[in-house]
C-alpha cells in the first residue's frame, strides 16, 4: 500500500473510532439522563411516622368539668406537635382508681396522669404542701408562681425523686380558685356548730377539719353523693360549682358556703413517667411541659365562665342557698392551722417547704395587696345589693 493510501486509511479509522466513541458517550449520557429524569419524575414515597401515643388517665369522672379542662391540654399538645403526639385521655377508673394514678405512672402502667398532689397524700404528707397546705395569705396564682419561680419546682423534685424515689416528672397548671367550705344540710355560722360533723375532704384539709371538731372521710369526687345518701358523711366539699352540680351535690344538700382556707391554693398536677418522658425528642418534651402553661390559661377562662353560670343555676333552678363562710369560721380555720404547722415542721423537709412558702408570700403578697384596688367596692358601686359581705 502506498504511503498516501496508508495515511488515508489510518485517518478513516480514527474518524470512525472517534464517531464510535461519541456515539457511546452520547448513548451513556442519554441513559444516565434518563435514569436521573426517572428518579426526579417518580413520586417520592414518604412514610409518615406513627404518632407517639400517651396513655393519660385523670382522677375525674368522665362527666366532670375537669375532664373538659384536661381535653384542652390534649388539644393543644396534639396541635403543637403537628400530630406527632397523640394523647389517649381516660377518666378515673379506666385503668386505676382516682387516688392510684401516681403509682400507675411511677410503675409505667400509665404514661401520664392529670390529677392533684393531694390525691397521693397517703404516700407522703408533704404532697399536700403543693396545693392544700397552710394558707399564709397567697392565692393559688401566688402559689403557682412560687412553684414555677420561687423554688417550689425544685422542692417538688426533691420530694418525688430524691426522698420518695419516684420515677416521675410533675408540672403544675391552672391555679384553682379557693375552694368552697362546702355543702351542708342546715345553716352554719359558728365554728362551734361544726362539732361532730362527718365531713368529706382530702389531704391536710382533713387534719384541719379534725382540729375543728369534725370527723373526716377522704373520698374521690365520684363517691361523695352516694356517701351522703348512705349517711357515711353529712357535709362535704369538692371544688367548684360546676363539678359539684354535675355530680348532684344540690340533690343531697341545700346550703352552699363559698370561701375557705382549707384548700385555697391548689393547681392541677400533670404527671409523666420519667422513662417515657426522657425517651422523647427534646421538642416534644417542651410541648408537653409548656403545653401545661397554655392549658392553664384556657382552663382559667373556662372555669370563670362555667363556675359562674353554674352557681347561678344552683340558686335559680335548684333552690340552693349560696352564702359566704362567716369570718368567725375563717378565723377558726387559721387558728387550727396554727396548731397544725408546728407538728408539720418537726419534719425537716416540710419545714424547708413551709419556710420557702412563707418567705415568698411575705414578699409577693405585700405587693399584691398594696397594689390591688378594692374590687368589691367597684362591684358594689355598679351592682348594688348583690354581694353579701
Amino acid at each position: 500500500m502506498s504511503q498516501e493510501k496508508q495515511s488515508n486509511h489510518n485517518l478513516d479509522e480514527a474518524v470512525s473510532g472517534a464517531g464510535s466513541r461519541r456515539r457511546f458517550l452520547q448513548g451513556g449520557l442519554a441513559a444516565a439522563a434518563g435514569v436521573a429524569a426517572g428518579a426526579i419524575g417518580a413520586p417520592a414515597v414518604v412514610t409518615a411516622a406513627a404518632p407517639k401515643v400517651i396513655k393519660m388517665q385523670t382522677s375525674w369522672p368522665s362527666s366532670d368539668v375537669w375532664m373538659d379542662f384536661a381535653r384542652q391540654y390534649v388539644e393543644r399538645v396534639e396541635r403543637m406537635s403537628g400530630g406527632r403526639l397523640k394523647i389517649d385521655l381516660l377518666p378515673a377508673g379506666a385503668v386505676v382508681k382516682a387516688f392510684q394514678v401516681m403509682d400507675a405512672v411511677n410503675d409505667g402502667v400509665l404514661d401520664a396522669a392529670h390529677t392533684v398532689p393531694v390525691y397521693w397524700y397517703g404516700k407522703n404528707k408533704a404532697a399536700s404542701l403543693f396545693g392544700t397546705g397552710p394558707v399564709f395569705g397567697g392565692s393559688a396564682t401566688t402559689m403557682l408562681a412560687w412553684f414555677n419561680t420561687g423554688g417550689g419546682k425544685e422542692l417538688y423534685r426533691e420530694l418525688t425523686q430524691d426522698i420518695m424515689g419516684l420515677n416521675v416528672y410533675g408540672f403544675m397548671g391552672f391555679p384553682m380558685f379557693a375552694q368552697p367550705f362546702g355543702w351542708f344540710k342546715k345553716p352554719i355560722s359558728k365554728s362551734s356548730e361544726l362539732e361532730g360533723f362527718k365531713y368529706r375532704t382530702v389531704g391536710l384539709a382533713a387534719d384541719l377539719m379534725q382540729k375543728m371538731g369534725m370527723s373526716v372521710a377522704q373520698l374521690p369526687g365520684g363517691e361523695i353523693v352516694p356517701a351522703m345518701e348512705r349517711g357515711v358523711i353529712d357535709a362535704f366539699e369538692f371544688n367548684n360549682p360546676s363539678s359539684d352540680s354535675r355530680f348532684g351535690a344540690q340533690d343531697v344538700a341545700k346550703f352552699y358556703y363559698l370561701s375557705s382556707y382549707h384548700q385555697a391554693s391548689e393547681s392541677f398536677e400533670f404527671l409523666f413517667n420519667k422513662d417515657f418522658f426522657d425517651d422523647l425528642d427534646d421538642d416534644l418534651k417542651a410541648i408537653l411541659e409548656f403545653g401545661v402553661e397554655a392549658a392553664s390559661t384556657a382552663n382559667t377562662a373556662s372555669a370563670l365562665d362555667n363556675y359562674s353560670k353554674d352557681l347561678l343555676m344552683l340558686q335559680k333552678d335548684s333552690g340552693v342557698s349560696v352564702e359566704r363562710t362567716s369570718k368567725e369560721i375563717l378565723d377558726a380555720q387559721l387558728k387550727a392551722w396554727d396548731q397544725i404547722i408546728p407538728e408539720l415542721e418537726k419534719d425537716p423537709y416540710m419545714k424547708k417547704v413551709l419556710d420557702s412558702q412563707r418567705a415568698w408570700v411575705e414578699r409577693v403578697v405585700f405587693y399584691e395587696l398594696m397594689n390591688s384596688p378594692d374590687y368589691a367596692l367597684a362591684y358594689n358601686h355598679y351592682f348594688p345589693g348583690k354581694l353579701k359581705l
